[in-house]
């Protein structure tokens, strides 16, 4: 009975520990917390690689015409690892969304 009541006790006070904490910046909608950082979907995506072969299938456009627009602007940014060409999927993102602008 007595060693119930710790683990009560103990309950009870990491409860108390973690709403206190919450509270904290519970008016503080820009607060981050130690899951939001471990979590975010965004870390990864900014180190996602896209095949030269599927670029097409991200930019939403047929082959031919993907192979036109990288032949037409060589400036999309992009990365060589073995003679082989890949796009940093958030960098490429961007140079689109800036193209369209």
């Amino acid at each position: 009975m007595e060693f119930d009541l710790i683990w009560l006790a103990l309950g009870i006070a990491a409860a108390g520990y973690f709403i206190g904490n919450g509270l904290k910046n519970f008016n503080n909608p820009d607060a981050n917390n130690i899951f939001s950082e471990v979590f975010s979907d965004d870390d990864n995506e900014g180190h996602e690689l896209i095949k030269e072969n599927d670029v097409h299938y991200f930019m939403g456009i047929s082959k031919e015409d993907a192979k036109s627009l990288i032949q037409d602007y060589p400036n999309i940014p992009h990365v060589s690892i073995n003679n082989k060409i890949y796009y940093p999927k958030a960098k490429l993102r961007k140079w689109l969304s800036d193209l369209g602008a």
